[in-house]
């Protein structure tokens, strides 16, 4: 595979379209540099914001930087441009290359279309929530039937790129040059953009798991959900005949009424799949629908029962899903970062339901042009002090609460509950602890995104995390 791929690139002219900050397209530039791709970087972000990645990259002599700016004649007279996530749909820079017969790639993409013919099985995971827990519960029950070294992760994972895998995974084929069945396996967590890749190189992973469908990224996607839903389905309509599809009922619904062909071989689990009497760590119903889809795969590929079962009930979760930080003073502190939309916190308020009436919630932020009056209801109910970094959604949040007019760390008591609106994690822990008492929950779940407070949603989380880690017990929490 990498011998074919470092042919197929070498000498080519590429552009890649987003550099960033979390490693993925560090990730890749780095590899095509090495094997020998001409490449132009460009991002909209300058070479201070950068400075960080650049610095990894500053060995390399084939790569040209274009940055604080995109320019039309870098979409020009290219042999291939890779883009990253969240690159805009209509992007006029996409259209200059289409324009001009130029590919469009994605890193995770690109991986696969040299994977599979290579007799690699790829499982891809997709959905609004859930596709990590799936993920990375699917992986470890791969990993302790086949061996750790047979399984790789991929796609939307953080810190992980995907085409430099190309250096580890071993492929098998028969006789015949087709998949004998003996070679890895990467499972691959697919968000919407990703899919957009597949989409372009019209292929889909061989088993693949699509949990649900929400509304989430409508400011991405301008209010279309069928633009959304279409980006998604790219993880199944590219399959073939003897491929396997698992989804859930809601996703099946909107297959019927738009890919009808597939619906007849879907496979749509629920929450019996899983036996009653396993001993599951991970709280929600949501959760145990999570490893109800892990659990429908590993038996479509006839993974003993056995290994299944205690794989499932030693798993303990992933990081900023739900996370069980530590208690200290009889406070329970919940890292719930990547719950990003307003039924991510819902499901968060659900699975904790018995603590009713005793969470102090830290949540709202930037605005993904998200609705928030059935999240507005259960906060009322299950909430009994509410922190709120600044941000658009905030605003909705506060509209739907009833709350206007809030200065920055002024305390509102509402019949329901108190409110606070803050610009800092510091602001926001400090406020949370004032509120605590013993058997309470600090619950760090914001239904929304990041951005303006913090750098990512992984920043959001790792503050809460090192600020729960700080603390000293409290021997005066009544």
């Amino acid at each position: 595979m990498l011998k074919e791929f470092k042919k197929y690139i070498k000498g080519k002219k590429i552009t890649i379209m987003g550099l960033g900050l979390l490693g993925r397209g560090i990730g890749v530039t780095k590899f095509l540099a090495e094997c020998g791709a001409d490449l132009i970087v460009t991002d909209l972000k300058t070479a201070e914001q950068l400075a960080s990645s650049l610095k990894q990259l500053a060995r390399y002599k084939n790569i040209k930087f274009i940055l604080g700016e995109h320019r039309l004649e870098d979409f020009r007279n290219r042999d291939l441009i890779i883009k990253a996530a969240g690159v805009p749909l209509g992007s006029p820079f996409i259209t200059e290359a289409r324009k001009n017969n130029i590919p469009i790639e994605m890193d995770a993409s690109l991986f696969a279309k040299f994977a599979m013919p290579a007799g690699l099985k790829i499982v891809g995971v997709t959905g609004t929530r859930g596709k990590t827990t799936v993920t990375m519960l699917l992986a470890e029950i791969l990993k302790s039937a086949f061996g750790d070294k047979r399984v790789h992760l991929g796609g939307n994972i953080r810190g992980l790129t995907t085409l430099p895998l190309l250096k580890k995974v071993k492929g098998t084929l028969n006789a015949k040059g087709l998949a004998s069945g003996k070679g890895d396996f990467v499972v691959m967590e697919l968000d919407s953009w990703q899919l957009q890749g597949f989409g372009d190189s019209k292929i889909s992973p061989s088993i693949s798991i699509f949990t649900n469908l929400m509304v989430d990224h409508q400011n991405y996607y301008a209010n279309d959900m069928d633009r959304y839903f279409s980006d998604k389905a790219n993880i199944f309509v590219n399959q073939q005949e003897d491929d396997s599809l698992i989804c859930g009922k809601d996703v099946l619904t909107l297959i019927r009424k738009k890919h009808s062909s597939f619906a007849k071989r879907a496979i749509v689990p629920d929450m019996n799949v899983v036996p009653k009497n396993w001993k599951i760590k991970l709280l929600g119903e949501h959760n145990r629908q999570n490893i109800a889809y892990a659990v429908t795969v590993a038996r479509v590929l006839d993974i003993k029962e056995s290994v299944i079962k205690k794989v499932v009930e030693n798993y303990a979760g992933v990081p900023g899903r739900l996370e069980f930080i530590r208690e200290v003073s009889g406070v329970k502190y919940y890292n719930d970062t990547t719950a990003t939309t307003p039924d991510g916190v819902m499901a968060a308020l659900k699975a904790l339901k018995k603590y009713e009436g005793k969470i102090i919630l830290l949540g709202g932020g930037a605005d993904k042009e998200l609705v928030y009056d059935k999240y507005a209801k259960e906060v009322k109910k299950s909430v009994k002090a509410l922190a709120l970094f600044k941000g658009s959604a905030t605003e909705k949040i506060l509209g739907e609460l009833k709350i206007k007019n809030v200065k920055l760390k002024e305390e509102i008591k509402t019949k329901d509950l108190l409110v606070t609106v803050v610009d800092s994690m510091p602001d926001a822990f400090a406020w949370a602890q004032s509120q605590a008492r013993r058997g309470d929950i600090v619950l760090l779940s914001p239904g929304a995104a990041s951005f303006g407070v913090f750098k990512n949603e992984y920043d959001r989380g790792d503050q809460f995390v090192g600020l729960v880690k700080k603390i000293r017990y409290n021997f005066d929490i009544r």
